[in-house]
């Protein structure tokens, strides 16, 4: 690989919810899910998005987790920036969470 050339990044986020009743969990998980898978396609550098908001076995220690795609590393600091991830992430995703984990790495 040459100096010009860059590596994808895989960015995972692992969230744990506030304490809600099972039905506000499943309503908060869907507008998460909704709003940033929402964002594939308008920000450059993102390459693909999901969110895994079901499925959740009793031995799981997080509520759903985000699986998204970049570019570069600096596509992945842009994203973090644009407005629209930020509008997604105050209003859908941080008054929900209280536990946040996040692994970035090259792929």
């Amino acid at each position: 690989m040459n100096a010009q050339e860059t590596n994808m990044v895989k960015h995972i986020i692992l969230w744990t919810l506030k304490d809600m009743s099972d039905s506000e969990k499943e309503s908060v998980k869907m507008g998460i899910k909704e709003g940033l898978e929402g964002l594939k396609g308008k920000i450059p550098g993102l390459i693909d998005i999901k969110v895994n908001a079901t499925g959740r076995i009793a031995s799981s220690t997080a509520d759903l987790m985000l699986d998204s795609t970049f570019e570069s590393e600096e596509a992945l600091k842009a994203y973090s920036k644009h407005p629209s991830h930020v509008a997604v992430a105050d209003t859908k995703v941080r008054p929900f969470t209280i536990s946040r984990a996040c692994l970035d790495f090259e792929i």
